[in-house]
């Protein structure tokens, strides 16, 4: 069921419970990741009461779901009812060869045998006890939470409707959101600290000198200053010459 308020629709399904002359056998409550209450509380109630218990909890809230359900036990408590017979008759014959027993060692393992069997049978009347509590009472499992909470991890097992689908996609949509955000605010401050080293960079960049290189010739080589006995008009330079030299020494004589 929805209701706004969880501890008030808590307080009167406690009430219509008792007024029926039954009891709360379980409570928890807790909050979901946004802060939404959640409750679910186990009620056991007298089977004549039911149908009344029932329609006292339908005005707690909107229901949102409900589920009928009737389990026959009545094999379970024959059955252990029979167990517990042979187990009682197997402690009374342990007992009856305890005060037979002689020997340390034959009390010692009789004590050990009946210390097993006495276990084994207040197990099987625990069982025994809660099978005929169930069936002497109804139980009544009431899940409360908020609008827009989370379903709870006890409600699992029932089928997913249309809404809880589009209510778990927007509380999904939002945790995206709010990690975006998240994410950009710590990066935010990076960011902007980049921004202004690599703007101070440019604004240096900008002022300082340039350095310009001579350019070289397509042969590789560098002409000499203005001026020098090498750039003179009909004089050829020293590797010119070499090279007339050897021109002249190639002539047939």
């Amino acid at each position: 069921m929805q209701t706004e308020d969880i501890a008030a629709a808590l307080a009167k399904a406690r009430a219509a419970v008792e007024g029926a002359g039954g009891y709360t056998a379980d409570e928890t409550t807790d909050r979901d990741a946004t802060g939404h209450d959640r409750s679910r509380i186990v009620l056991r109630v007298p089977p004549a009461e039911y149908d009344a218990v029932l329609g006292r909890l339908a005005g707690l809230g909107k229901l949102l779901s409900r589920e009928v359900s009737a389990k026959d036990v009545t094999a379970q408590v024959v059955d252990t009812d029979s167990r517990i017979r042979s187990q009682r008759a197997s402690v009374a014959r342990v007992r009856a060869l305890m005060e037979k027993a002689t020997t340390i060692g034959d009390i010692v393992s009789l004590e050990s045998e009946l210390s097993t069997r006495e276990a084994n049978l207040e197990s099987l009347e625990a069982q025994l006890k809660s099978l005929k509590e169930s069936t002497g009472t109804a139980t009544v499992t009431l899940l409360l939470r908020q609008p827009d909470a989370a379903p709870g991890d006890r409600d699992e097992d029932r089928p997913t409707s249309f809404g809880d689908a589009l209510s778990g996609g927007w509380h999904a949509f939002l945790t995206a959101v709010r990690w975006v955000l998240v994410a950009v605010g710590a990066v935010l401050p990076f960011a902007v600290a980049a921004g202004l080293l690599y703007a101070l960079w440019r604004l240096v960049r900008d002022r300082l000198p340039v350095t310009r290189r001579r350019p070289r010739t397509a042969g590789g080589y560098t002409p000499q200053p203005a001026g020098g006995a090498a750039d003179a008009p009909g004089v050829a330079g020293p590797a010119e010459a070499s090279d007339t030299a050897a021109e002249g020494d190639r002539e047939p004589r």
